[in-house]
């Protein structure tokens, strides 16, 4: 996964490197390529919280006694509001240990075992990934140093897409509306190239 990550960020490197005009795109994907591909998925989540980094810093800012309480949507299990959005739950010192477990079995991340995989929220992010990767290669194979400040700025595109669950959805629909109407922009001097809409 790093080594196809590295490949693609070496790829956008050398056509830029042809211009003479700096690093800024390749710095551009670079950042926002990883921010895609290291999505905080289930698994990812229980070993960011069952991390000892995560509960000594827990225990440096408290004294005594004190309950940690984990606020959650698990796709599974979270029950819906009346606009179909996922509704977080307060759940106790308990869902630590099933935390455990769930990070010990990140192996089975992008396999047909991996029940958190099938879910709409967790096919989109994959989808983006490739999406964004075949924008840049049409940004790559049109890039000259004219059109580099529009390409940057496309690139810069996943820095609006934040969040978690419906909120990542609606920053990614505003994100799209933006990312559709830069690249109308590129395309410009190619009359008659379809737009792509995913």
């Amino acid at each position: 996964y790093a080594a196809e990550y590295q490949a693609f960020v070496d790829k956008v490197r050398t056509a830029e490197d042809s211009l003479g005009q700096g690093t800024r795109l390749t710095e551009a994907v670079a950042r926002y390529l990883f921010k895609l591909m290291a999505y905080k998925d289930e698994y990812e989540v229980a070993r960011l919280h069952t991390d000892k980094a995560f509960t000594d810093k827990i225990a440096a800012m408290y004294e005594g006694d004190y309950k940690l309480v984990h606020h959650l949507a698990p796709p599974l299990l979270a029950k819906h509001n009346d606009k179909g959005e996922l509704v977080k739950q307060s759940y106790g010192p308990w869902v630590r240990k099933a935390f455990g477990v769930l990070a010990r079995m990140k192996g089975l991340r992008g396999t047909a075992l991996d029940v958190f995989g099938r879910t709409e929220e967790r096919k989109t992010e994959r989808a983006l990934i490739r999406e964004y990767r075949a924008c840049i290669e049409e940004l790559l194979k049109g890039l000259t140093a004219e059109r580099l400040a529009l390409a940057v700025e496309i690139a810069r595109i996943p820095e609006d897409i934040r969040g978690y669950g419906h909120v990542k959805e609606r920053h990614l629909q505003a994100a799209r509306k933006k990312w559709f109407a830069l690249m109308d922009r590129w395309r410009a001097p190619h009359a008659g190239a379809p737009r792509q809409v995913a």
